[in-house]
């Protein structure tokens, strides 16, 4: 096995444990928005997104009980940017024109 192929495996796998382990000490805690609209008093005017009931929505899925749907949600979200990324990076590659044949 390459040295390159060896290190995006390594990479994948590192991603896949920070998404699946490292969701476990997430904060519950708001973030910062949430956090100012308490603050000032708006809070109460928050609407739910369109995407409320998806599957993935809040960061877990549905269904799941424990650390399970946030590790679950980590490690989708990190193969989905893969793909995407992957898929964007085939796309746009640089091809190898061929020489021109004679003059």
């Amino acid at each position: 096995m390459s040295r390159g192929r060896t290190l995006w495996i390594a990479g994948l796998l590192l991603a896949l444990l920070v998404a699946g382990v490292g969701s476990w000490y997430a904060s519950a805690h708001p973030d910062g928005l949430e956090w100012s609209a308490e603050q000032t008093g708006f809070d109460d005017t928050a609407q739910d997104s369109v995407t409320a009931g998806s599957p993935l929505a809040d960061y877990t899925v549905d269904g799941a009980e424990g650390r399970l749907p946030g590790s679950v949600a980590g490690v989708i979200g990190v193969v989905a940017v893969l793909a995407v990324a992957g898929t964007l990076a085939w796309v746009v590659r640089r091809r190898d024109t061929p020489a021109p044949v004679g003059d």
